[in-house]
């Protein structure tokens, strides 16, 4: 007997607002697709057939340099859906950001042949489209604040909580080399900041996760 969950369920649990009609037109026009930690789910340049609804797991979303830095952007979690996809897929223009699974994870693909259909004829799909667009952009105007008003040991802080928040967790698999390219630091920055926090006793500091004391 198949538990799966299917995309009715994903759709009830996580998407109740949307309207019966709206939901039938995604279970009947979505389609499931299952990413292994660490794939790449968007990538620069990247042509967009669909938008994508997170239904499972959790997403990094990502820029990328020309001399292939990375800067950290946001997560998206289950409900999410990520605002650029969107952009990019009624306009028919290509991805300027990366993203990438940090654990499994389950999107729900609906084709870009719909989204003008969507916005016109189901209410609660353009108001959930606008609401998507309003956190994104706080999120990113959160990012601007740190680079442009926050030392970079606030920084880190602020991103720690962030991540233990987003994650629901007391601990974080995670190495200083990773953290820095998502602060756009070096690796020994980092390491010396952590120490710090360390002796603060706000962390605990493993090989390869970091444990929150706060």
């Amino acid at each position: 007997m198949n538990t799966e969950p299917n995309i009715q369920t994903y759709i009830d649990t996580l998407f109740s607002a949307f309207e019966p009609d709206l939901k039938k037109v995604l279970v009947e026009n979505g389609t499931l697709k299952t990413f292994a930690a660490e794939e790449m789910l968007m990538q620069t340049g990247q042509n967009m057939r669909s938008t994508m609804l997170i239904v499972q797991g959790l997403v990094k979303l990502y820029r990328e340099g020309d001399e292939g830095n990375e800067f950290f952007m946001y997560y998206l979690q289950p409900g999410d859906a990520c605002a650029l996809s969107m952009i990019c897929a009624t306009k028919q223009e290509t991805s300027e950001v990366m993203a990438k699974a940090v654990e499994p994870t389950v999107g729900l693909l609906i084709p870009i042949s719909l989204m003008d259909t969507l916005m016109k004829e189901y209410k609660t799909w353009y108001y959930f489209v606008l609401e998507t667009y309003r956190n994104r952009f706080e999120e990113l105007l959160t990012v601007i604040d740190n680079i442009a008003f926050k030392s970079m040991d606030e920084r880190l802080v602020f991103y720690l909580e962030k991540q233990f928040k987003d994650l629901k967790s007391r601990s974080l698999t995670i190495t200083h080399g990773e953290i820095a390219i998502d602060l756009n630091s070096s690796r020994e920055v980092i390491s010396r900041l952590l120490k710090k926090m360390e002796q603060r006793g706000e962390v605990i500091l493993h090989r390869n996760y970091i444990q929150y004391l706060k």
